[in-house]
């Protein structure tokens, strides 16, 4: 096989892996008597607009809800700052990066750098999702180096299960190699078009120096997606996907 043949041969292999995308999501919500719902439930102020941020603008443009969900308000994100401090300073930072995106955020009661998996904390995440009935959940994936990433995922991952698989769920990376590892796509979304305006939103979050880290760390991960999605710019996710042999708690 040749080089072209090869190109030709993976591109049709990703292509039939895809179903994440504009048309597909236009379909979706144009199907239905009313608007679909997303939920990007992400630990701190920022991962879901790094994570997510161009889906989220995708999802918008087909005329899908979105919220975007904060378990923590990144009490302990600022050098210097007070919990309270903060948490007040990100909490605005994550009200305006929404206003680029047009989502609504909801910020929860987590505390960043010392989040809880226990009893209270699963019913907490399991009651938000059912009272916001979402169609799509994004999530962070669960092998990742920060720990709050890591219980973020995990609650979610229980009201999956708890509320009898009644929404898609799929995991978003960030920072892949320093954050996310062992992450391979199941989906892809071509998010070239808004990548700009993705940018603008994380750029609100200034107290995290959100310039440098976007265009050394974000650009090149979304660029590299690009490449396996034979497109400009892309965001990846992995589908999980209730396993017939899976038995509901």
């Amino acid at each position: 096989m040749n080089r072209r043949d090869m190109l030709k041969a993976a591109g049709t292999a990703i292509a039939g892996a895809t179903l994440l995308g504009t048309q597909a999501f236009a379909n979706e919500s144009t199907n239905q008597s009313k608007k679909k719902k997303a939920l990007i439930i992400g630990a701190h102020p920022d991962d879901p607009e790094t994570g997510c941020g161009g889906t989220i603008l995708m999802l918008r443009k087909a005329g899908w809800n979105v919220v975007s969900v904060y378990m923590t308000k990144g009490e302990g994100g600022i050098v210097g700052k007070s919990h309270d401090e903060a948490a007040a300073i990100r909490s605005q930072e994550a009200r305006e990066a929404c206003k680029v995106l047009d989502c609504r955020p909801v910020l929860m009661t987590q505390i960043d750098g010392n989040s809880e998996v226990n009893k209270e904390r699963y019913a907490e995440m399991m009651n938000l999702i059912a009272a916001e009935k979402p169609d799509i959940v994004f999530t962070h994936w669960p092998i990742d180096s920060h720990p709050d990433h890591r219980v973020c995922s995990i609650l979610v991952y229980n009201a999956w299960r708890r509320l009898d698989y009644s929404f898609e769920l799929y995991y978003f990376e960030v920072m892949s190699g320093t954050q996310s590892t062992y992450f391979h796509p199941t989906d892809y979304v071509n998010i070239s078009e808004v990548a700009e305006q993705k940018r603008q939103a994380c750029l609100c979050h200034k107290s995290q120096d959100m310039g440098p880290l976007y265009d050394n760390w974000h650009i090149p991960m979304e660029k590299f997606r690009g490449i396996e999605f034979r497109c400009d710019r892309a965001e990846a996710f992995i589908h999980l996907r209730r396993d017939s042999s899976d038995i509901p708690l």
